[in-house]
């Protein structure tokens, strides 16, 4: 949106100097391609956006998760959003993916050539849209790229709920999606595609796994029960690993896991946190050696408590460290957008709930022992028959997010809006608050808003007190 305004703010000047008849010929490339191709876009969004916002995921979601801590430059773990440091602005990664996503979108409907890049973009659309809203509340969706065909530069605000139900939103773009990969007669193969290769089976898997998804994320505000047995009863959506919509990350750079990459200094300020020590530690769970590496002074697995002051002395080799998955060894890590072990702990959750037929437990297990998998670990062969893991329904909710929660680590700010959904797993006060205590439940509007889309930004900031970060969005009852 910034190019878009500064365009149309140079425009008069580059018209004024624009004067001869053949200048658009001049400086035309006759051997350059005339518009972008979509397989390469594709690629770019899928992969562009999975390695830019693994980053900031770590950085930054990983810390309202309280996966880990992080002890220096620790404003955002303090809980001042708004003043992001390595990481903690996902809003231009966002943008700037969803842009591109349009782009292919439109050259899939312009062109019966293309018309096989329809369905995934639909999905990626809903996709990045659902990650946007869950974020930050009403953001600008249904203007925010018309401005090429409209003029429209400053976007309007719509409602969470509106994303998510209107015409052209999240639900409805996902069903859209299926539909036309169903109707998709072509020859054209689906190229640029990272994810399931070509696949539009795995395409539609995806598109109603995320369905499923987002409709048990609103499922507080609106019954799900009709859609989510229709899919269910359908068989088409994630079921096991090998159809997961993931990518993987190289052993070494450039396609390595971004963090890899990451200098020294930053690595070393990240430490597991006392939450995480306190959630893993009573349950024998063989994945904590892969998410963490034990602390270099005593060979264990200390966490320390989130949003210290900075000017604590800490001594960080007492602490554990991130895995080695997230530097040395980034070639058994993926980019996860969706997976089988989430979506039946999805569907565990939806039967306990009642808005489905089945039974919690076969979901629950499944689940479970699918995220281990993911981790290329075994659980222990006690691990779901005695507690506090054994499926209890007395339980089942707290059990079911907490296993989403320890799964979820390479995908956090996801473990963040299952927090404020469900209030699980019980995460900590910070140390050294700068939120008055309070713990966040969505992310502020950047400052560019204010400078790029005031008036409408001015409205937004309104409906959360200022653009407050202590008031939930739409779905978030809890």
């Amino acid at each position: 949106m910034k190019k878009l305004t500064l365009l149309i703010f140079l425009t008069p000047f580059l018209l004024f100097f624009a004067c001869t008849d053949d200048f658009e010929a001049i400086n035309t490339n006759q051997n350059a391609p005339s518009e972008v191709q979509p397989e390469l876009l594709l690629r770019q969004v899928l992969y562009g956006y999975g390695d830019a916002m693994s980053y900031e995921g770590f950085v930054a979601g990983n810390l309202l998760s309280q996966h880990f801590s992080m002890i220096d430059f620790n404003l955002f773990d303090r809980h001042a959003l708004s003043s992001p440091q390595e990481g903690g602005n996902p809003w231009p990664i966002l943008y700037t993916n969803l842009r591109d996503n349009e782009t292919i979108l439109e050259l899939s409907r312009q062109n019966p050539a293309r018309q096989v890049y329809e369905g995934p973009a639909l999905v990626m659309k809903a996709y990045l849209a659902m990650t946007l809203t869950d974020l930050f509340g009403d953001v600008p969706y249904f203007e925010a790229f018309a401005g090429r065909s409209t003029g429209v530069t400053a976007p309007k605000y719509d409602k969470q709920e509106d994303i998510y139900n209107a015409e052209n939103g999240i639900l409805d773009n996902l069903e859209k999606a299926v539909q036309a990969m169903d109707a998709y007669q072509g020859a054209v193969p689906l190229s640029g595609d990272i994810v399931f290769d070509g696949d539009l089976d795995g395409w539609i898997r995806f598109a109603n796994s995320l369905r499923i998804k987002a409709l048990i994320r609103i499922s507080a505000r609106q019954d799900p029960g009709d859609e989510i047995q229709e899919i269910v009863d359908g068989g088409r959506y994630l079921q096991t690993n090998a159809q997961n919509a993931t990518f993987d990350f190289a052993s070494g750079p450039p396609n390595s896991y971004p963090f890899a990459t990451a200098r020294v200094g930053i690595f070393n300020v990240f430490l597991m946190s006392e939450t995480a020590e306190e959630i893993l530690a009573p349950l024998n769970d063989r994945r904590l050696d892969v998410i963490y590496r034990p602390s270099t002074a005593n060979n264990d697995f200390n966490g320390i408590i989130n949003g210290i002051d900075a000017s604590s002395a800490i001594v960080p080799d007492n602490y554990a460290r991130p895995g080695t998955i997230f530097r040395e060894n980034t070639g058994d890590l993926d980019f996860n957008f969706l997976t089988a072990w989430e979506t039946n702990l999805l569907l565990a959750e939806a039967v306990v709930k009642g808005y489905l037929e089945g039974d919690a437990k076969t979901y629950y297990d499944l689940g479970v022992n699918q995220a281990f998998e993911y981790y290329n670990r075994l659980p222990a062969e006690s691990y779901l028959s005695v507690a506090p893991t054994a499926f209890d329904e007395d339980r089942a909710l707290e059990q079911i997010i907490t296993q989403k929660w320890i799964a979820n680590i390479s995908n956090a700010y996801e473990s963040w809006a299952e927090w404020r959904r469900t209030g699980f797993p019980e995460l900590k006060p910070v140390e050294a608050s700068l939120n008055d205590g309070l713990y966040p439940v969505r992310m502020p509007y950047p400052s560019d808003e204010q400078a790029l889309n005031f008036e409408n930004y001015q409205s937004a900031a309104a409906a959360t007190q200022d653009n407050s970060i202590n008031v939930p969005v739409w779905w978030d009852v809890n």
